[in-house]
């Protein structure tokens, strides 16, 4: 129990420190306003990502917050992995670029599972 909490721990608290510092920087750093518009995104897309990034973030670390609102963060949270990596590939990016979403997909996804076992252990 003890290593699945912390497997569990350790992913979503770096998941959430990324998601934090991506949906802040959405929404403070200019440099991003030239990379949604390289993608094609429009600029109410990057505030309305920025902002869900945080809210998704926060959601996973709060205990009290219950475990089906949780759920759609991790559904959300996937959604924008899977989606980046297609709007990188539909560029032309670099495989860096396309790559770097699947890699924080797969944390997401040890997270969840993990989030998953907790519960399944003290049902």
């Amino acid at each position: 129990m003890r290593s699945k909490q912390i497997i569990y721990w350790t992913t979503t608290v770096v998941l959430c420190v990324m998601m934090l510092f991506s949906g802040i920087s959405y929404l403070t750093d200019a440099s991003l306003i030239e990379a949604f518009q390289h993608i094609g995104f429009p600029g109410y897309f990057r505030v309305e990502l920025g902002i869900a990034k945080v809210l998704g973030a926060l959601v996973l670390v709060i205990p009290a917050v219950p475990s089906k609102i949780k759920e759609w963060a991790y559904v959300g949270f996937a959604i924008t992995f899977i989606s980046a990596a297609i709007a990188h590939i539909s560029i032309g990016d670099p495989l860096g670029a396309v790559l770097m979403p699947l890699v924080i997909l797969l944390v997401l996804a040890f997270s969840y599972l993990y989030s998953y076992k907790l519960r399944e252990a003290k049902a």
